[in-house]
């Protein structure tokens, strides 16, 4: 069983995934050598503490609205926005109210 979305299909990221009581739910959309895209939903107050990736992560908002904290600024982003979490640059995430993002990141060259 692959752990991607079936290609050549019609699907909707906010439909694709479903909120759980405080957790955290993720998905797959691609999951390549070169990068991964993936899908998450997040309840109110739940969220990712603050870490470090050694590539670019572009989030885009499907749903709800989070802080994301970028090396200690906070940003609040909305449904239909996004933000790029620079590289090696410290990040958190936190669901100010439920929401749903995709995280698209490319791995760069070794």
């Amino acid at each position: 069983m692959s752990n991607e979305f079936e290609k050549g299909t019609l699907f909707s990221f906010n439909n694709s995934i479903a909120y759980a009581d405080k957790a955290v739910v993720s998905k797959h959309i691609l999951k390549k050598e070169t990068g991964n895209i993936s899908l998450f939903a997040f309840d109110k107050g739940e969220g990712l503490s603050e870490h470090t990736t050694p590539f670019d992560a572009l989030v885009f908002i499907v749903d709800g609205k989070a802080d994301i904290q970028i090396a200690g600024v906070s940003h609040i982003v909305k449904a239909g926005e996004s933000i790029i979490m620079p590289a090696k640059v410290p990040h958190a995430l936190y669901a100010v109210e439920r929401f749903k993002m995709v995280l698209t990141m490319l791995k760069g060259e070794k």
